[in-house]
């Protein structure tokens, strides 16, 4: 065998070593940073947060029941954070997750102070929700209120006569599963529904003299079922004060005692392994090492996956709506 025949065979054999070698690293690389975003997604952002900042909580959309939302909240409470801002931009939801949302904004509060920002909207049960802070802050064109409670179900009957379909049905009383959509509404079943909404409406009600400190007088001013400006609100005691997420940290400074200048970072009820930016940074320079860039540039391309928001609203509605009456 010739000189270069021999050298060939060594480069060869460099070169399989060289690939394996970079295989196992890519897999030691893969494995900690799933093993990372594990131990993110159970501890939250909170193991994340340096010491020293405010949290960011972003509340958007249709509120419902979410026990995601609520254990990540518990988390928030034992995190580094030195206080806690609340954006709000939703129109309500169920009243039975706007509940949940409120008590757990309330448990959170007790272990740090909270402020609420409304941005575009905190209606019905995003008000709700608002209430749970000593202290809210709107921008004058933000619309809140909305206080009522809602029961909304579509009715067929009229609809089946046309095609002929009728709907037969074998129930143990006259109001189970009343109103059902498929015959008209009787009056017992009509009765009951609105016994729901009103006491629903009175805990409502309540909640807004208690945690806003109104008389009765302005109480049903305020409590019609419409949305009102953010300078509307300042005037009837809705919210506190006009500004943005700088009127809110100024207001921790004063009255909470929050040191000057920390920063403000964001925390994600539900974080995702592709919302962890530094997981991403981190595999595509792993990649990168490893020679390896194509996958490198498209792990910084990847964009982080939204999910879809369900509309069905199963329940009694804290739900505010142009379109309807709340």
């Amino acid at each position: 065998m010739s000189l270069d025949s021999d050298v060939i065979v060594d480069r060869r054999r460099i070169r399989r070593k060289l690939t394996f070698w970079r295989i196992m690293a890519g897999l030691v690389t893969i494995a900690a940073i799933v093993t990372a975003g594990a131990i993110a997604t159970t501890s939250g952002p909170a193991a994340l947060a340096p010491s020293g900042s405010i949290a960011r909580v972003n509340i958007e959309g249709l509120i419902r029941s979410d026990q995601k939302r609520v254990e990540a909240l518990e988390r928030l409470e034992k995190s580094s954070h030195a206080a806690v801002i609340v954006h709000i931009n939703s129109p309500g939801g169920t009243t039975a997750g706007s509940e949940q949302l409120y008590d757990s904004l309330v448990r959170l509060k007790a272990k740090k102070p909270l402020v609420v920002v409304v941005e575009g909207l905190a209606a019905s049960g995003g008000y709700i929700s608002a209430m749970a802070a000593d202290h809210i802050v709107a921008r004058q064109s933000s619309l809140v209120g909305s206080i009522g409670v809602l029961f909304q179900y579509p009715n067929f009957t009229e609809l089946m006569k046309t095609v002929g379909v009728k709907v037969e049905e074998v129930k143990s009383s006259p109001l189970k599963a009343a109103p059902n959509g498929f015959e008209p509404t009787s009056p017992e079943a009509r009765a009951a529904l609105d016994a729901l909404v009103k006491d629903s409406y009175a805990w409502f009600r309540g909640l807004v003299r208690e945690r806003r400190g109104m008389d009765e007088a302005l109480l049903e001013k305020v409590a019609d079922g419409r949305v009102f400006t953010g300078r509307q609100a300042v005037e009837l005691k809705l919210v506190d004060q006009l500004g943005d997420e700088k009127a809110a940290v100024a207001w921790l400074v004063a009255e909470k005692k929050i040191k000057k200048d920390l920063p403000v970072r964001d925390y994600k009820l539900n974080p995702q392994l592709g919302d962890l930016t530094f997981l991403r940074t981190a595999a595509s320079l792993a990649f990168d090492a490893l020679g390896l860039s194509s996958i490198a540039r498209q792990i910084e391309q990847a964009g982080v996956a939204q999910a879809v928001d369900q509309l069905a609203l199963d329940g009694m509605l804290a739900l505010w709506r142009p379109a309807a009456s709340n």
